[in-house]
């Protein structure tokens, strides 16, 4: 059965399918990542899951796989084919394409960024579908962002498209280790939020979702806390659908787990703000933590169907 390898690499674990031509999900497997034992350990870690998979596939399938997407944190070099850099990884410059490629015996490989490749199966078979221009902004540590245009998903020209986490919706504000001061990601993340859930209770285990609930017990605390994230989240979203111009807005991540405790006063916040502006639709994710390991697939068959089409070009 012809299959492709989707691999998605994160700060702790690692998840991958084998997945068929039409999306269907043939065998599934979760390895952690070590990042603890380097880099380096990092990599081979990696190639060694890759391998693995492929010969599950000639075991289980009849034939190894056909093509591989991977999904890595970071900057991506997508077209290099480089992991250019990541700071929970450690790495740097790594030509993980190409190593992969000679891992899996000369396949083409895809090489994909985490947020961006989530979005795309977001926007393709996700909360997204039918979209022909959505924003994917995913609610986590910090805030990314995917910018979905006719079923792809636009890297820029350097591949920092998308960032939205670093609009500055707040100058002079919270310090950033970007660099700038008042970005969206120190407001309005999950990580922002338990933070500022943390010092108004004086719990320091208190945490976005304990905020949450918080807020439907009516809490004032939490009320103020919640509407402080939802209304730099808001300005920030302005920001972007101002520049964009998208029919729909993904929002996922953990903060989007609170669900209409977010979405009520999040689609109001942004009602609130437009002037000439279209209103899009603001709709919760779909897939949950399986949207990168999801586009790690549709980047692996996109690559080998222009494969195809190239071998068959007159």
């Amino acid at each position: 059965m012809r299959h492709v390898i989707a691999l998605d690499v994160g700060g702790t674990g690692m998840k991958a399918a084998l997945v068929g031509a039409d999306g269907g999900l043939l065998h599934r497997a979760r390895r952690a990542t070590g990042r603890e034992r380097g880099p380096d350990a990092v990599v081979e870690h990696i190639l060694d899951f890759a391998a693995e998979l492929r010969a599950y596939g000639v075991e289980h399938l009849g034939e190894p796989a056909s093509a591989a997407g991977v999904a890595v944190p970071g900057i991506v070099d997508a077209e290099r084919g480089i992991a250019a850099y990541s700071a929970n990884l450690g790495w740097r410059d790594v030509p993980l394409r190409d190593l992969l490629a000679a891992r899996l015996g000369g396949v083409p490989v895809a090489l994909g960024h985490d947020v961006r490749t989530g979005g795309l199966a977001e926007g393709r078979i996700g909360a997204g579908k039918g979209a022909d221009r959505f924003l994917f902004v995913p609610l986590g540590t910090g805030i990314a962002g995917a910018i979905g245009i006719d079923g792809r998903v636009e890297a820029g020209a350097h591949g920092f498209a998308g960032e939205i986490g670093h609009i500055v919706v707040r100058p002079g504000g919270t310090p950033c280790p970007c660099g700038q001061t008042g970005c969206l990601e120190r407001y309005a993340s999950a990580a922002a939020v338990t933070e500022a859930w943390a010092t108004a209770t004086g719990d320091g285990a208190a945490d976005a979702a304990d905020c949450a609930k918080a807020v439907t017990a009516g809490d004032p605390r939490a009320e103020k806390v919640w509407q402080e994230a939802i209304d730099a989240l808001a300005d920030g979203l302005v920001t972007a659908l101002t520049l964009l111009d998208p029919r729909t807005i993904i929002i996922g991540g953990g903060l989007a787990e609170a669900g209409e405790t977010l979405f009520t006063p999040l689609r109001e916040a942004v009602r609130s703000r437009i002037t000439f502006q279209k209103l899009p639709t603001i709709v919760p994710a779909a897939l949950g933590d399986t949207a990168g390991c999801l586009g790690a697939g549709l980047l692996a068959w996109d690559l080998l169907n222009l494969t195809d089409r190239t071998e068959v070009a007159p």
